[in-house]
């Protein structure tokens, strides 16, 4: 699979920042803190079109923040938790790191 990258290899503190470096995404996953929430629901909060909602979430599904449910003919998505506990624990480092070096 040459130029193919697996979508583990893209679940990295890097990929996940930029992921969430673009408002709309951020926004995005800012609303599923609270819980799941349909396709449709997001392009209403967000007042975008279903496919900029699309092209956001396929970025933030390669980063390993989000997934989706089919329920119908609808989609439902949620953050997935280890996404977000992949950043913290980045993060921490980085400020376990800090103090180290002071």
């Amino acid at each position: 699979m040459k130029g193919k990258k697996r979508k583990e290899d893209l679940r990295t503190p890097l990929s996940i920042f930029k992921a969430i470096a673009d408002d709309n995404r951020l926004r995005i996953v800012d609303s599923l803190r609270h819980g799941e929430a349909s396709a449709q629901k997001l392009m209403e909060s967000l007042d975008i079109t279903q496919p900029t909602l699309s092209h956001h979430m396929k970025i933030l599904s390669d980063a390993g923040l989000i997934m989706g449910r089919r329920y119908g003919r609808c989609t439902h998505y949620s953050l997935i938790h280890e996404g977000m506990d992949l950043i913290l624990q980045y993060l921490a480092q980085l400020k376990i790191s800090m103090n180290t070096s002071a």
